[in-house]
């Protein structure tokens, strides 16, 4: 086999992609992570993480992510930071493509994740992490009794309503038409629930904040109204975007089943994929939970199971 020839090949980072890692290097199997676009997966673009387990006073996204790389080099994986352009999974061993440069491996563990679908506007990433977010379950916690919209209008929109009514003093629901896409039992839940407004044909047009000594803060909206153009400003601590996730799958499309969606399937209770050797892990199959402590911790399954799986084929 060639210099470029290895047992795990693990595309993508993140929590699952670098939990993956350490259980098959610890393994002995010399695996190697190709983190992609955005090292380190969502968590990148999250600033303080208080709820995964064992740091007490929590921790920066970027830090753990950084501290997890770390742990996982120090048991023999290798990290690059190329972007997988093409793979072949029809031929044994299989083909992993980074532009021009060709690896193969034994066995594939794929932990691209899902990518949250956004506005697209400017403030929006100037200030993502910063008062923005896609995660209400992640970072709700921070808006004890403040003002806070949530973007959307399906169930996962109106399920994250209800739960940031928890922490915030009072949250809008922001949504382009007067219907909503949401079931019926979630929005009478909803209506009922007198911490929820609605602002109906509306759009955020642009987020509004302040930027002092490099600290930023978000402090509100300028909505514009889908029917007749006029534009309104609305006071918010936060943001909160529920318009759906984007799993990170096109790569793999023609060669493993995927949902309606593009999330790959896994056979129930694992992380095998419909082809034997190729395992998926964390958001690229998972789109219940998206968490980071849920993506390592399939991150784990993925690694046993590519271990045991690669046993069972004479490779050790």
């Amino acid at each position: 086999m060639s210099d470029n020839h290895h047992k795990v090949i693990i595309i993508g980072s993140g929590p699952a992609g670098l939990t993956a890692a350490l259980y098959t290097a610890r393994a002995n199997l010399s695996p190697i992570i190709f983190e992609g676009m955005q090292p380190g997966g969502q968590l990148t673009i999250t600033t303080e993480v208080e709820n995964f387990p064992g740091f007490e006073n929590g921790i920066q996204g970027p830090e753990l992510m950084d501290v997890m790389r770390k742990q996982v080099t120090r048991f023999g994986a290798k990290s690059f930071f190329k972007e997988i352009t093409e793979v072949d999974f029809s031929q044994r061993p299989f083909i992993v493509k980074s532009n021009d440069e060709v690896y193969t491996a034994d066995s594939v563990i794929i932990s691209t994740g899902a990518s949250a679908k956004l506005l697209g506007i400017e403030s929006e990433k100037k200030f993502m992490g910063y008062g923005v977010s896609a995660c209400a379950t992640c970072d709700g916690f921070f808006f004890r009794n403040q003002k806070v919209l949530i973007v959307g209008g399906g169930d996962t929109a109106f399920e994250e309503a209800n739960y940031l009514t928890r922490f915030a003093s009072e949250v809008t629901m922001i949504h382009r038409r007067e219907g909503f896409r949401a079931s019926k039992i979630m929005i009478e839940r909803a209506e009922k629930n007198l911490k929820i407004k609605f602002a109906t044909n509306s759009v955020i047009k642009e987020i509004i904040g302040t930027e002092e000594d490099g600290r930023k803060l978000v402090t509100g909206a300028i909505l514009e109204n889908t029917k007749d153009g006029s534009t309104k400003e609305i006071q918010a601590d936060g943001i909160f975007m529920a318009i759906g996730h984007q799993p990170n799958t096109k790569l793999f499309k023609g060669q493993l089943n995927m949902d309606e969606t593009g999330y790959l399937i896994v056979k129930p209770g694992t992380t095998h994929t419909n082809i034997e050797g190729v395992f998926a892990a964390g958001d690229v199959q998972d789109k219940t939970y998206r968490q980071a402590i849920t993506a390592a911790g399939t991150g784990c399954m993925a690694a046993l199971d590519s271990q045991r799986w690669l046993e069972e084929q004479g490779i050790e």
